[in-house]
């Protein structure tokens, strides 16, 4: 079963929104190569925006840094298999 295999590291996420993530990187690593990182965000990042709306994020590597503002409770950081996925929905910015 999918949870077995991820390990959130981080999240602010309904419980709901978070299983959907697990199971978007799963179907993507069903589809392509685990090097393919590119095409791996690109899927889970459509999935995303159709789902929830635009504006969603995704990071997928071994090996990355980042700093991002989120828009609150559209957060997830969760490895699975050898790889660590991040992903959220950017924060609009205001004029001051």
């Amino acid at each position: 079963m999918l949870e077995g295999k991820a390990m959130i590291m981080d999240t602010d996420m309904p419980a709901k929104m978070q299983l959907q993530a697990m199971s978007s990187a799963s179907q993507a690593l069903d589809l392509f190569d685990v090097l393919d990182c590119k095409h791996i965000a690109a899927f889970i990042k459509k999935e995303f925006d159709q789902r929830y709306g635009p504006g969603w994020q995704c990071v997928v590597g071994s090996n990355f840094g980042c700093f991002f503002t989120h828009t609150r409770g559209s957060f997830i950081y969760f490895c699975l298999e050898r790889l660590h996925f991040l992903i959220f929905k950017g924060a609009s910015a205001t004029a001051a």
